[in-house]
């Protein structure tokens, strides 16, 4: 363990996901790390730092978790990871941690690390974009260690549960019944993992530069949504449905064991519910 508090920079933290840590941190976070949250305006308990047109803070010496990104013209995503890099670099960050996307990848299961990325959306080409650029200069200019977190699904902060809507959820059916799969992580094992990668980063540890973050099994929507006691029922025919995205995750397993459980649809609505509500995890939460 260090023998000090040693900085978790969060870039990004007033997003969807910055919330989720923010909630749950407290109950997670281990090994004397120390969370800042980032904003781009003056809030209260967050650091007031525009990252893009200011120099970095003397926080971002310890550990950078940048959540930062979003949608715009031109897109953002590739000039705040540049800019993260660059900033941690300066300060002398031990490791960097920048959050990508599932979306990444095109139609498939079991996805590895080392499949060559094959976005079908905007989202996922911007995404795309922004790991080639953070790992081509991390490659040219080094610093602090780098690892491009692809991050699936999360339950609550995903278009299926985390959408407000009138009407019920359509599916696209897919050839065998079931509809569509994906892989999916609960907020609480979420902020659990990325806990435990920060504590090895603290450690010292080797880390992969790529790495899926998701529960073990990919996840039936249509079971998600009736763990939900949503309101749902399969649309017509779509040529087009995309029946499986899956991420291959025993690369994050050798570092971070997460039981089968976790990816019961049951538990990741308790989750999201968890979240919901008062943010204390539910108790069957993973322990890691």
């Amino acid at each position: 363990m260090p023998a000090r508090a040693v900085p978790l920079l969060v870039l990004g933290g007033t997003g969807r996901l910055g919330s989720a840590l923010r909630d749950f941190w407290p109950f997670a976070l281990k090994g004397g790390l120390r969370p800042i949250w980032q904003c781009r305006d003056a809030r209260p308990l967050f650091l007031d730092w525009d990252i893009l047109n200011q120099p970095a803070p003397p926080w971002a010496y310890g550990i950078v978790l940048c959540l930062a990104g979003g949608r715009g013209d031109p897109d953002p995503n590739t000039a705040l990871a540049i800019r993260t890099l660059q900033a941690a670099a300066a300060q002398g960050a031990q490791h960097v941690f920048l959050a990508s996307s599932a979306a990444v990848y095109g139609p498939g299961s079991a996805l590895s690390e080392d499949a060559a990325p094959a976005p079908v959306a905007d989202h996922g080409r911007a995404k795309a974009a922004m790991e080639a650029a953070a790992l081509d200069w991390h490659a040219r200019h080094g610093g602090p260690g780098l690892t491009v977190l692809r991050i699936g699904s999360v339950a609550g902060a995903d278009a299926l549960l985390g959408r407000t809507r009138n009407g019920p959820v359509v599916l696209d059916p897919t050839p065998d019944g079931t509809g569509p799969r994906c892989s999916y992580i609960g907020p609480v094992t979420l902020s659990a993992v990325l806990s435990r990668l920060a504590t090895l980063a603290v450690e010292g540890a080797p880390l992969p530069p790529i790495l899926n973050i998701a529960t073990p099994l990919p996840v039936a929507m249509s079971a998600l949504l009736q763990a939900a006691g949503l309101d749902w029922h399969f649309g017509t025919d779509n040529a087009h449905v995309i029946p499986e995205v899956s991420l291959n995750t025993a690369r994050l397993q050798s570092l971070v064991r997460l039981p089968p459980t976790t990816s019961h649809p049951r538990n990741l609505v308790a989750e999201w519910r968890q979240w919901q509500a008062d943010a204390r995890p539910p108790r069957n939460a993973p322990s890691i």
